[in-house]
């Protein structure tokens, strides 16, 4: 038997859930061939695993990666912590379909400025990542504040009917085009005058492609529940699946809380289709918002467009600096970036280990000073959580980053690793793999990552991205 790659004697780590074992792995052409002792056969390349894990590519269920998986098609925040795949479109900002009359509002400036919004139908996106050739897979999601903004003179109130019709035809249109579903980012300014009745009219396009629904919820803080049910009544509504986005118990007042916020989950998911996604840090990272500034908790100083020296300070230094209040500071350094360290380390634990949560890494690319999840989230799962913290097993560590997202977001036949499955795989030393990403120096490629395979090339290799990248753009149900 002749394949084009054998990886050998590796550690397999299938994405089901399942515990590791031993084998070799055989790939042809884009898919895996053959799993199981494979000593006999003759491949065109043999990567020898011994003492290594072999997992599906990791899946980034949570990424603001829109137009740089474009314009920056190297990819290199995800690819080399073994993502094989991203999921755009999330918080309700999307880069299609897009018009912009002019700057992009908050949030929906954190993918870019106004001419990265070019793609006016979900096709044109699709079409152009394609041509990008990305070193990842990209699917997408289509944003209710990108619908709002395409369609509404002012963000800051209710959508009328028309309008309501008109953003309903875009978001019908994009799923016939192959998008996953809707997100929202309700907790933004931009979308948090747009009652429930407005998301439930998009949601109810949804059902007839077998759509999904995330949500930046519009709170995480002392009213969660309440934005939990929601959340939850919005998808009851359309029929269809709801994710809640980056779940987590922001603020000091509400640390512990994610008993409550899971036990609530728990009783929900008894007769209603819901998961969340959580990434594995206790600070959070968006544009700065007024309404979480406090002196509670540190805030980070990201980027500033109007005071670009103060980036890289914490809030408390630049409003004794300026003699203002915190409050004060804050509005003189609009439009700007934070991230915030808002939440509790035990809450962390709770969420990621609860059994419906997946990974994702919610990185901003486009942050000069970007959160450490960017490029560490997946490693900090196998490497602190894991190994060192011992919260789950690497078996169910790799579900949550791979088996379990695939089937959420109906990505066929990825995520797993088994005979007639896409080969995006990863090999890592599970001894070894840590994230080196920090508050202090965010961009740094983690350790442990051997080889990333992206549709049966390698794609990622000894630290480098490969010159040629094969990475597809996914449209929802592909085969």
């Amino acid at each position: 038997m002749q394949f084009d790659t054998v990886f050998r004697n590796v550690q397999v780590v299938d994405g089901s859930g399942s515990e590791p074992y031993n084998a070799d792995v055989a790939i042809t052409g884009d898919r895996i061939a053959a799993i199981g002792d494979l000593a006999g056969c003759e491949a065109t390349q043999i990567i020898d695993g011994h003492g290594k894990a072999l997992a599906p590519g990791f899946i980034d269920v949570h990424t603001h990666d829109d137009t740089n998986v474009i314009r920056y098609p190297d990819c290199l925040p995800k690819i080399s912590q073994g993502v094989t795949s991203v999921i755009v479109g999330n918080c309700g900002i999307s880069a299609s379909p897009a018009t912009l009359a002019g700057d992009p509002p908050d949030p929906m400036n954190l993918l870019g400025k106004q001419q990265d919004f070019k793609y006016p139908t979900f096709t044109s996106y699709a079409e152009a990542v394609t041509a990008a050739e990305p070193a990842v897979n990209v699917a997408a999601l289509v944003g209710h504040t990108t619908l709002r903004n395409n369609e509404m003179d002012d963000l800051y109130r209710a959508a009328s009917s028309d309008e309501i019709a008109a953003m309903r035809a875009r978001l019908h249109d994009a799923m016939e085009q192959g998008a996953l579903g809707l997100s929202s980012g309700l907790a933004y300014a931009s979308a948090k005058d747009a009652p429930t009745e407005e998301v439930m009219a998009l949601a109810e396009e949804l059902a007839e492609f077998d759509g999904i629904y995330t949500t930046h919820m519009r709170t995480e803080f002392e009213q969660i529940l309440e934005a939990m049910e929601e959340a939850f009544a919005t998808g009851k509504h359309g029929k269809v699946p709801v994710v809640i986005s980056h779940l987590k118990c922001a603020g000091a007042g509400n640390w512990g809380r994610t008993v409550e916020v899971l036990n609530l989950m728990e009783k929900t998911a008894k007769h209603q289709d819901v998961a969340c996604d959580c990434y594995p840090y206790s600070a959070s990272s968006s544009t700065l918002d007024l309404k979480q500034v406090t002196d509670e908790i540190d805030i980070f100083i990201t980027w500033s467009d109007t005071h670009p020296q103060q980036a890289g300070k914490m809030l408390k230094q630049i409003a004794e600096g300026m003699n203002l209040s915190l409050m004060d500071a804050a509005k003189q350094l609009q439009p700007a970036g934070a991230v915030y360290h808002c939440m509790d380390e035990a809450d962390v634990e709770r969420v990621l280990k609860y059994r419906l949560t997946m990974v994702g890494s919610d990185g901003l690319p486009n942050d000069p000073h970007p959160h450490p999840r960017l490029w560490g989230s997946f490693p900090r799962v196998l490497g602190y959580y894991s190994r060192e913290r011992q919260l789950f097993s690497l078996g169910q560590a790799i579900h949550k980053m791979t088996g379990m997202s695939a089937k959420r977001y109906c990505l066929k036949d990825r995520g797993e690793i088994r005979e007639g499955a896409y080969a995006d795989i990863v090999m890592f030393d599970p001894n070894t793999i840590i994230d080196v990403a920090s508050f202090e120096n965010p961009i740094a490629a983690a350790k442990g990552i051997d080889v990333v395979m992206v549709n049966g090339c390698i794609s990622y290799q000894n630290g480098q991205v490969s010159t040629n990248r094969h990475g597809r753009f996914l449209y929802r149900h592909q085969d």
